[in-house]
């Protein structure tokens, strides 16, 4: 009697489990598309500038970052007050190294030259704050999968003044943002 009500509640349980799986499974709704960020207009591309001058502070790290509607750079310069942070940013054909006058290859359809007035050694030592290498890549900055950005070197440091290149995809609309230790550079994916 044991074993037939153990066959009985095999057999039951095996039809239930049968006919569950048998059963077409409701589809989830499907998810919505992502909705389109609504991407600022009217930067612009021609140059940006503010010729203060740091006082004392100088430049120890160059990093990149990824947004919806523009690739960003950004200079660090700890100490620095943002309306002391000077910059020139603007497109240039060629990316020249002051003083030297020797040109840094800098890849993509336009090259947007970054000029932080903050040095990239300490002034008073004379001792590098910034690891980047004339001429070289930015250290630490990958590029893979960005929009815009295609290559970001490095120009130099010389008389209080550091030099940025970076290669665009194209002559496209930018912002720059003075923060306190920090100068960005925005650079939209389109017009």
């Amino acid at each position: 009697m044991v074993r037939n009500r153990t066959v009985w509640v095999t057999a039951a349980l095996l039809t239930a489990t049968l006919g569950a799986a048998a059963v077409p499974a409701v589809a989830a709704p499907a998810a919505a598309p992502r909705a389109a960020a609504a991407c600022p207009t009217g930067w612009g591309s021609l140059a940006k500038t503010n010729w203060s001058m740091t006082s004392g502070e100088y430049i120890t790290n160059a990093r990149t970052g990824r947004h919806d509607c523009y690739d960003r750079f950004v200079v660090d310069v700890p100490g620095a007050d943002a309306a002391e942070l000077g910059y020139t940013v603007h497109y240039v054909d060629q990316l020249i190294q002051d003083p030297s006058g020797v040109p840094i290859p800098v890849g993509g359809g336009a090259i947007l030259e970054v000029i932080v007035r903050a040095p990239g050694y300490n002034p008073d030592t004379g001792a590098p704050t910034y690891p980047g290498r004339a001429g070289q890549a930015l250290p630490g900055v990958n590029l893979t999968g960005y929009r815009t950005f295609r290559d970001a070197k490095y120009a130099g440091s010389f008389e209080g003044q550091s030099q940025f290149g970076l290669g665009v995809r194209a002559r496209l609309p930018f912002r720059v943002l003075q923060l306190d230790g920090h100068l960005v550079v925005d650079v939209a994916h389109t017009w």
